[in-house]
């Protein structure tokens, strides 16, 4: 019967949870708040300092914290060993001057404040240490992880995992003689030798045994098994760190990255997805549950005072070195709003300190509710700043801007419809010249080989500087209707001798496109559906001739409607002309001649 109780008590927390956040979370992201801030809000309400639900938010942390683990191993899977390498100057350079200069500022800070040089300096690195968590998942609501100025976050936020292990070593060098627990210089030694040699030993392993074993699975087809094998990977990365006195995060990015070239890497991170965003919330929650308003009441002159001035002194160090390293203001900003921030691994620094004598059990208190303070004022900041200032600019790094371009096809708008389109002026080899307005899809394409630049097609400049006075034919290939509508209409008045084909969004798009003058117009969807039709109906057993004869029929009614639409106006004639608008004759049967539109 006892164990039955304390079932239905671990029960009643977990459906409070999942309450909670179920309520909360589709609530504050419907005010605009973000998902961070429902999670913390929902576990003050929950916990110990709120409604009490739940009276033990500690336990919960450890647990949760392997949401951060398993996020950090997804991070992983993205960045492959050669990507990773590229990065080093931002991760060591970058990094190591944001933490030297903030650490420096914060523990005058503590100075400030009254305290010793020791306990500043501990309380200040302590706060230099950004929250992980809470900078992936607002980097991840808006798509920029993988963006330049949201790799330079990450690869700080990683050089501050390594950074733990050094500042345990620093924290038990600065503990007083008569402290227990205090270790000696070979004690010392012994520990970092540990740590490289589990760093080592996860390194060979992840080189010449995780493939091996996923192969292994993958021929024995157990789903399940494939999942479990991928959560032992995970969790036996972070052990094998713990173990070495290293961070678990650290442990399950390094896992991530030594998998990321796997065959298997998108079969791991499906497996591990649902994992990751279930603890990674549930991190939050106990986050939220840990903020001690009795002590922030007891204090609250002191724990206010203190997160204002140490998140407003790590913010403008972080944009002091945004802009020494040459990062445009709007991201140097960005940054600095983002990370001003205390994080998870403070709490661990904060309680070896304790263990050590180096801080107060008092410090300890005010501290970790400063930090934790500081992880739920950033969702706000992020939001007041997202109402109020400008939108951020697009990071321009990497991307050259149209000038005194000489084409004979220009392409405007790169995504999927204009790298398709593409293919038949490459292959018939013309010179063409290809503007975008959206730096990501410029990066994306260089790989590949395509050189595109940076420019509005809504701008009569822009279009001069790609040459469009020159272009026989131009392809109007964006994704934005009301945009390709004023780019055919500046087009026909800029350059009289192009022929412009456009994609059409809709059936009244392209009603507009033609009233635009425009010379073909392509309905994005109407092809492919067709051909599935075709398909369809072949697949029920009409030979390839009538299945030709039932589509060519389908585009004759459809082209009928189009110009009954169009109001029989001076434009319905030559709806018809254009080619019957998404009318294409089907090719020739038996090496002859195509069939004649029919108009």
């Amino acid at each position: 019967m006892a164990a039955e109780a304390g079932g239905g008590s671990n029960l009643i927390e977990v459906v409070t949870l999942l309450g909670a956040a179920v309520v909360a979370v589709p609530l504050f992201r419907k005010l605009g708040l973000g998902s961070v801030l429902g999670y913390l809000a929902a576990g003050l309400a929950v916990g110990p300092f709120g409604l009490a639900l739940i009276d033990d938010p500690q336990t919960i942390l450890h647990v949760a914290e392997l949401g951060v683990v398993m996020f950090l191993f997804v991070i992983g899977l993205e960045m492959n060993p050669s990507h990773l390498w590229s990065l080093r100057g931002q991760i060591f350079g970058l990094g190591s001057a944001q933490i030297l200069t903030c650490g420096a500022l914060l523990t005058c800070v503590g100075l400030a404040f009254g305290f010793p040089l020791a306990v500043s300096f501990v309380c200040a690195m302590g706060f230099v240490l950004t929250s992980t968590a809470i900078v992936m998942q607002l980097l991840g609501e808006r798509g920029d992880i993988a963006t330049p100025r949201g790799q330079k976050m990450v690869s700080v936020l990683l050089f501050e995992d390594l950074l733990i292990v050094p500042l345990l070593a620093i924290v038990a060098f600065l503990a007083p003689p008569d402290a227990e627990n205090t270790r000696t210089a070979g004690e010392l030694w012994r520990s970092i030798g540990i740590a490289a040699a589990s760093l080592g030993a996860l390194i060979a392993a992840g080189l010449w045994l995780l493939n091996p074993m996923f192969r292994l699975l993958a021929r024995a087809r157990a789903r399940e098994v494939m999942t479990a094998a991928a959560l032992l990977v995970v969790l036996g990365a972070a052990l094998m760190m713990e173990l070495g006195g290293l961070s678990t995060a650290m442990g399950a990015f390094v896992a991530g990255v030594l998998l990321s070239e796997s065959s298997f890497r998108h079969q791991l991170e499906a497996d591990i997805e649902p994992f990751r965003g279930l603890l990674l919330g549930l991190f939050f929650l106990a986050v939220g549950m840990s903020l001690d308003l009795a002590a922030v009441a007891a204090n609250w002159t002191l724990i206010l005072s203190g997160v204002l001035a140490m998140m407003l002194v790590k913010g403008l160090c972080i944009y002091a070195v945004a802009r020494l390293m040459k990062s445009p203001h709007d991201e140097a900003l960005d940054r600095a709003i983002l990370m001003a921030q205390g994080g998870e691994f403070a709490f661990v620094l904060y309680q070896a300190a304790v263990g050590q004598g180096v801080i107060s059990g008092e410090v300890n208190t005010n501290m970790t509710a400063i930090i934790v303070l500081s992880m739920v004022l950033t969702p706000l900041v992020v939001v007041a700043h997202k109402r109020f200032a400008r939108p951020l600019a697009p990071s321009m790094e990497g991307v050259e801007e149209a000038r005194d371009l000489h084409p004979a096809v220009l392409i405007i708008g790169f995504g999927r419809v204009g790298q398709i389109a593409s293919q038949g002026p490459i292959a018939h080899g013309e010179r063409i010249a290809i503007i975008d307005n959206d730096p990501d899809v410029i990066r994306n394409a260089e790989p590949y080989g395509f050189k595109v630049f940076y420019g509005d097609g809504a701008r009569a400049d822009i279009l001069r500087a790609a040459g469009a006075q020159h272009a026989r034919v131009i392809l109007v290939c964006v994704n934005d209707p009301v945009a390709a509508t004023r780019i055919v209409e500046l087009i026909k008045e800029e350059c009289p001798q192009a022929k412009v084909l456009v994609r059409a969004s809709d059936r009244e798009h392209a009603l507009a496109l033609v009233q635009k003058d425009a010379d073909w117009v392509v309905r994005e969807t109407f092809e492919s559906a067709l051909l599935m039709s075709r398909e369809a109906i072949m697949a029920l057993g009409t030979d390839e001739a009538q299945a030709d004869e039932a589509m060519s029929e389908l585009r004759r009614r459809d082209a009928e409607r189009f110009v009954l639409e169009a109001n029989g106006g001076p434009f319905a004639g030559r709806a018809l002309l254009l080619g019957n608008i998404d009318y294409v004759p089907p090719p020739p049967r038996n090496g002859g001649s195509p069939e004649p539109a029919e108009t």
